[in-house]
């Protein structure tokens, strides 16, 4: 600037001695006298050129320089202010997708499990299955030695005997009390002619009335004397077909077709009818899980629904299975419902107790937001984020959380899409304070 002021001293004089020349000659004309020329010389005119161009140049060096100056000092200052702020890691608030993958732990069982009891009592002579054998529908078990159930039996048998005689005994009387009805029928018809001749008296007459009344309430007795004695035979041959039943238990069968998953007793062993457990057996053709889904999620979940079954210990193997039902109602203990997941099984790799993991898809009619799980802060008054503004200032707001995924947090309320959440928030992230936001890296492999 020190060398454009003697520059502009010296255009300036020019320019006064050029409006004095003007002057000049305008009072010569105004006084009649031609002027020396008729105008303004090309040197004036490039000299006036000249002028206006480093007039041009002087304003532009004292006016856009000093401001370029200032400016870059403003953000020099600026760039020093960011540089003494500490640095934070934010992160976005997302929001989730209209699908959503939930997963709950479960324990495999078989869709038919029973046990095999004994239903007659003795000792165990033989058997035929052990633990782990596949076994068909009717299949032989083992078998029961009980000679007490067989002397039950012929004793039965001989009390059946008694009974059949009594019923022949009973008819027999039947028949004599039938024959002495119809002789008594027959009199007391031939006393009543005679009586209505008067060849004998009324007297007479009533006493074989009588009799045949007599004979007449005999037959019903004998009747009834002989269904009373079928009845006894019936009685003693249904005890001796129940008898047979049990004996027909000595030899236990499967119920159905399955696996043998326990055998409790050996040759020899004392069986107690309908106490003693010999075998447990399971269909595992097909199995089932159940889970407990959570309150937030039990509309969600409907029968016929599709599922996976992952196995951690079958190297992530998955299974895919289907909902088969649900309670319809929310367990008050754990507000959850239950579910059954059956899932196929025609190689025999699930087996009964395993642990699996089942994952359903469950969809969402309004997806929740997602913050990082380092981003949360709890305190006294309940859990908070460090939110940053757009003018890099820290505040902290209270939010109402939804489900945990470990690295991630479901949000309720209390934040937007898109705002900017302080990551780790150090004891220097306090409110209100001035922080200089670092976006952090996304991470590869989250579920959204």
């Amino acid at each position: 600037m020190n060398e454009i002021e003697p520059t502009e001293k010296r255009l300036l004089a020019e320019i006064a001695d050029l409006k004095r020349q003007l002057e000049e000659q305008r009072r010569l004309q105004q006084a009649g006298i031609p002027p020396l020329k008729s105008g303004p010389s090309s040197g004036v005119l490039v000299l006036l050129g000249l002028l206006v161009l480093v007039l041009i140049v002087a304003g532009f060096f004292a006016g856009y320089l000093p401001r370029q100056r200032r400016e870059q000092v403003l953000a020099a200052e600026t760039q020093s202010d960011l540089e003494s702020l500490p640095a934070v890691t934010v992160a976005p608030v997302t929001r989730s997708t209209a699908r959503t993958e939930l997963e709950l732990p479960g324990n495999i069982q078989p869709v038919t499990e029973a046990p095999v009891l004994a239903r007659a009592s003795g000792y165990l002579r033989k058997r035929y299955a052990d633990i782990g054998d596949r076994v068909k529908q009717a299949q032989v078990l083992a078998e029961i030695e009980a000679p007490e159930l067989d002397q039950q039996i012929r004793q039965a048998q001989a009390t059946l005997q008694q009974a059949e005689s009594s019923v022949q005994q009973a008819q027999a009387a039947l028949l004599q009390g039938r024959s002495n009805e119809s002789l008594a029928r027959v009199t007391a018809q031939r006393w009543a002619n005679l009586v209505q001749r008067g060849a004998v008296s009324r007297q007479e007459n009533d006493v074989y009335q009588a009799q045949y009344v007599a004979q007449q309430a005999n037959v019903q007795a004998l009747e009834k004397g002989v269904a009373a004695a079928r009845s006894n035979a019936d009685a003693v041959q249904a005890n001796i077909a129940r008898l047979n039943e049990l004996k027909s238990y000595q030899t236990v069968r499967a119920p159905f077709a399955g696996v043998i998953t326990l055998r409790n007793v050996d040759v020899g062993a004392l069986i107690n009818e309908g106490n003693t457990l010999l075998y447990r057996i399971a269909q595992t053709g097909q199995m089932r899980t159940f889970i407990n889904v959570p309150q937030s999620d039990a509309d969600s979940v409907q029968a016929g629904q599709a599922a996976t079954l992952a196995i951690a210990d079958l190297n992530g193997r998955k299974f895919a299975g289907t909902v088969a039902r649900t309670s319809n109602s929310l367990d008050p203990a754990s507000r959850t419902l239950l579910t059954e997941v059956d899932v196929p099984n025609p190689d025999g790799s699930l087996l009964p107790g395993m642990f699996t993991q089942v994952d359903l898809q469950v969809p969402r009619k309004n997806p929740p937001l997602l913050i990082p799980g380092d981003a949360l802060v709890v305190r006294a008054d309940g859990p908070q984020v460090a939110v940053v503004d757009s003018n890099g200032r820290v505040h902290y707001t209270r939010i109402q959380l939804g489900r945990d995924y470990g690295d991630r947090l479901e949000v309720l309320s209390g934040l937007a899409e898109g705002e900017q959440l302080v990551v780790n928030p150090s004891d220097a992230v306090r409110e209100g304070v001035r922080v200089k936001p670092v976006r952090q890296a996304p991470a590869s492999g989250r579920r959204s």
